[in-house]
């Protein structure tokens, strides 16, 4: 037994079926929880990514914890992602998901379902390549990029990620290519140009294309 007053020594080595349990608890939480937001008042839609167990060498052994990596979003055009570590899961995927709360973005969508054109994003390994697409195609995605389409309210979209499973590469390379991202009455503004304009010249290369596969 420790003496009194003194913390008791954390062991150097964690037991696998705590490990495989704390992870189980973590994974919990994944799908259908809509946290509320203290500061917007809005809910939140929160997937738990990736968690992994890690260790810290420190003077007389290691230090195991976990780390998470946590997506966020309001299901209405905008979402974040964090990363958080801490000695136990619960508190990893807490630290993950309030830094992904500061780091929200927003995107802007077509009918409030799909992206407006094509985006390309690439961070270290990662190359994604998102494509727009029509209503009743749903998420074709995998893995990762399927948790950040839903947290943000994407609905239809067809992606394609090669180069790298690391879902951190992985999410980081899809906000790059989301980032990107511009509806027409950004461009119509930069430009100087009406809405109408815009479009106009999207369904003329549209027709264009599908004179050209015909």
């Amino acid at each position: 037994m420790s003496a009194p007053g003194k913390s008791r020594s954390v062991p150097e080595v964690a037991d696998a079926a705590d490990v495989a349990a704390a992870s189980r608890r973590g994974r919990g939480r994944r799908d259908d929880r809509r946290p509320r937001d203290e500061e917007g008042g809005e809910e939140l839609i929160e997937k738990l990514v990736h968690i992994n167990r890690v260790s810290k060498t420190v003077k007389g052994g290691k230090r195991f914890g976990f780390a998470a990596l946590v997506v966020v979003g309001d299901g209405k055009g905008r979402a974040g992602f964090g990363h958080g570590k801490a000695r136990e899961v619960p508190e990893a995927i807490s630290k993950a998901t309030a830094a992904a709360k500061k780091a929200m973005i927003r995107v802007p969508l077509r009918d409030g379902r799909t992206l407006h054109h094509d985006g390309r994003g690439v961070f270290g390994a990662g190359n994604v390549t998102l494509r727009s697409a029509p209503a009743g195609t749903g998420i074709i995605a995998g893995g990762p990029m399927r948790a950040v389409f839903e947290s943000l309210g994407v609905a239809d979209v067809v992606t394609k990620s090669v180069g790298t499973s690391n879902p951190y590469n992985m999410i980081r390379a899809t906000f790059e290519a989301l980032g990107e991202q511009t509806s027409p009455k950004s461009v119509a503004q930069r430009r100087g140009k009406k809405v109408s304009h815009i479009l106009g010249r999207r369904r003329s290369a549209l027709a264009a294309d599908v004179e050209a596969l015909a």
